[in-house]
């Protein structure tokens, strides 16, 4: 039979003495209650024997006794009682329906691992007052209680053999894995996290040294690029003077020093985009590991750790050396001392050679190949 509830506020049930609610409570002739211990102090203290509430007076100081229907009732009073559920709702999209639900079925709140199903609301409650049902493992609603199986005995996955590196049930503890090296889940996990907690480090390292690179490899393009600006600029000066008949080894030597920002260039952009498409990697299993990191299903953690756990290869991006600065101060030197020969160098060839990878190209001019014998006899040799 369903108890009564009942409608009492708690103050129905505090002791005037000590304010707080009644512990083992005696009820007085006068009616009044009061906790046993708060009253005989009071009259041990004094020489009357009065109710300390209404101030009635004893001749002979009453027995006390415990009042047993009070206590229970206060008891029944201070019991926890389950919050009134909230509104339910019908399972939708994604959400896990309710095991025990017929026709359309609402939303699972939990799922107990020992059953194993999911439950609704209102389905749950047994789990929360039935005795026997009050030790079963509930969690989060979850979709797939199948893989936290043993496919062999179907029991609940609650160990992890450190000998197979495999999660296990009771019974495979005591037949396949008997005399492994066994753990629960929870030390286990403890046990991995802390490798998580290490390559997480290793990839929070990688990520700061990709980002270095790429933050210096930035700031070397726009040297480079400062450079080539500065230097276009001087060889305009150096050309502007030398009138029509150098403009044509201007447009040379701006051309090659373009083409030659170009394929540093193309160089560098390769390399940049190889370094985010790491960094957007190692950020995107930084989430991934955080993920897993704060998951609260042990099972899943260890089941998919070997996975993720795993440091991409390094490339050799991080190497990678660019041309910052480029330099035609020999050329320009030479140009202004060969004015009276316009003619003859606007025919010359600008030629470029880098002494390594690690240098910048230089610009340098070479005469063209003699066409005649005269021309022979009149070409000057620069060393």
């Amino acid at each position: 039979m369903a108890e009564a509830q009942l409608f009492v506020s708690q103050d129905e049930f505090t002791c005037s003495l000590c304010l707080d609610t009644l512990t083992d409570p005696v009820t007085i002739l006068c009616g009044h209650s009061f906790c046993l211990k708060c009253l005989t102090d009071c009259w041990d203290q004094s020489q009357v024997c009065s109710c300390p509430q209404c101030r009635h007076t004893f001749t002979t100081r009453p027995e006390l006794n415990r009042s047993t229907l009070l206590n229970e009732v206060i008891k029944k009073f201070k019991r926890p009682r389950l919050s009134s559920p909230p509104p339910q709702s019908y399972a939708i999209f994604e959400d896990v329906e309710c095991d025990f639900c017929t026709g359309k079925k609402f939303r699972a709140v939990k799922s107990c691992l020992t059953c194993p199903a999911s439950y609704c609301q209102t389905h749950l409650q047994p789990h929360y007052e039935v005795a026997t049902l009050k030790h079963h493992k509930l969690v989060d609603p979850d979709r797939n209680l199948k893989e936290k199986l043993c496919e062999k005995h179907q029991k609940s996955l609650e160990m992890f053999c450190k000998t197979d590196q495999m999660c296990i049930c009771m019974m495979c503890g005591m037949t396949e894995h008997n005399g492994h090296k066994m753990v629960e889940l929870e030390m286990e996990r403890e046990e991995k996290q802390k490798q998580l907690g290490a390559t997480l480090s290793d990839i929070k390292r990688g990520l700061e040294e990709r980002e270095k690179t790429l933050k210096e490899m930035r700031r070397a393009m726009d040297k480079m690029k400062m450079s080539v600006v500065r230097e276009v600029e001087e060889n305009e000066k150096s050309f502007t003077t030398l009138i029509r008949c150098i403009e044509e080894a201007h447009r040379k030597l701006t051309e090659r020093i373009r083409e030659q920002e170009k394929r540093e260039t193309e160089k560098a952009e390769g390399v940049m985009e190889q370094l985010e498409k790491e960094i957007e990697e190692l950020k995107r299993r930084e989430a991934d590991l955080k993920e897993l990191s704060e998951t609260k299903d042990h099972l899943h953690f260890l089941q998919t750790f070997s996975s993720r756990c795993v440091l991409p290869a390094d490339g050799d991006s991080l190497s990678f050396t660019i041309t910052a600065k480029f330099s035609s101060e020999d050329l320009r030197k030479e140009l202004s001392g060969l004015t009276k020969s316009l003619e003859k160098i606007s025919r010359w060839v600008i030629m470029t050679w880098t002494p390594s990878a690690h240098e910048a190209p230089v610009f340098t001019l070479q005469p063209p190949e003699p066409q005649s014998r005269d021309d022979f006899l009149k070409c000057e040799f620069v060393l």
